[in-house]
């Protein structure tokens, strides 16, 4: 990520200054990545770290492990790490990995979530990470937070409107989203509190992979091998619309995705799908993982 400071100069990091935004900093946050994209986890209970770049196509490389193999987790990024929580290992996992974004190494457990589930969905704002809905031996509606400051546990903080699983996870400034089945929820990130549906999607699905450009949320592929990708603004609530298609190789199930500051990333079984968040249109297959797999998550810096 970087910092964006009045007059173009770009420094390393993960917040953009802009004069007159709010915070301590004078900044508001940026969840956008301009560097690399990263999947982690996947079906086979694997526990890759695979690693693409941002600046130009190309195959993923395994740049390291998580502590525990696992399948269907969420992910989350800060300005300086990753985020892989919860799960499934065989059982559900409420471990929080976290690995650091300046050095491809291993990951180390940063907490655990407040409930061990699966097929969650996350979102980051500046300061926290969130693991939304889920599946223990049945639906969750559950919406927890984590401090990217220091390495601890997750606190409940908030419902869903919906106990659902398979729900793909949206970040701006301001807000959490997460959608699926028909809706599109949100939360604030400036208070704990319940969620809304605020929209639908242009139609029902789960399993789908989430974007974020900075003015609009973004909701691609699904369970059904649907290859819709969805788009809403952040600006108002209001009904998602199709805007484009994934590539015929790669709209599968269980999709992960991830954020530049341009594009944004599906991927699934062996590709990467991107595509431009300057106008709407189909994607286009730029690379492959290291491993084919689905059921994995996404992060970006």
């Amino acid at each position: 990520m970087a910092i964006q400071i009045s007059g173009g100069v770009t420094l390393s990091g993960g917040v953009n200054l802009a004069p007159g935004s709010g915070g301590s900093s004078g900044g508001a946050y940026s969840f956008q990545g301009s560097n690399f994209g990263y999947t982690t986890a996947g079906g086979s209970y694997d526990d890759i770290i695979d690693k693409y770049s941002f600046t130009s196509d190309g195959n993923a490389t395994d740049v390291g492990d998580l502590t525990i193999g696992r399948s269907a987790p969420a992910g989350q990024s800060s300005s300086s790490s990753g985020y892989t929580s919860g799960g499934s290992d065989g059982s559900n996992s409420n471990v929080i990995d976290k690995f650091p974004f300046s050095s491809d190494s291993n990951a180390s457990d940063a907490g655990d979530l407040s409930v061990a589930r699966r097929f969650m969905c996350g979102q980051s704002s500046s300061v926290n990470g969130y693991t939304s809905g889920g599946y223990t031996s049945t639906t969750t509606n559950i919406i927890d937070k984590f401090p990217f400051s220091s390495d601890g546990n997750a606190t409940d903080v908030g419902d869903l409107s919906v106990t659902e699983y398979g729900f793909a996870g949206q970040s701006s400034t301001d807000n959490g989203y997460a959608t699926g089945a028909q809706g599109i929820e949100k939360f604030s990130f400036s208070s704990d509190g319940n969620a809304t549906d605020i929209g639908n999607l242009s139609s029902p699905r789960r399993g789908g992979s989430g974007q974020s450009s900075t003015t609009h949320g973004y909701q691609s592929g699904a369970d059904n091998f649907l290859n819709v990708i969805d788009k809403f603004p952040f600006a108002s609530d209001t009904d998602a619309t199709d805007v484009g298609d994934l590539s015929s190789t790669n709209y599968q199930s269980n999709m992960a995705g991830s954020s530049s500051t341009t594009s944004g990333y599906a991927v699934a079984q062996e590709g990467i799908d991107k595509y431009s968040f300057s106008s709407d249109g189909n994607a286009s297959d730029i690379g492959n993982l290291s491993v084919n797999r689905n059921l994995a998550c996404g992060q970006q810096n």
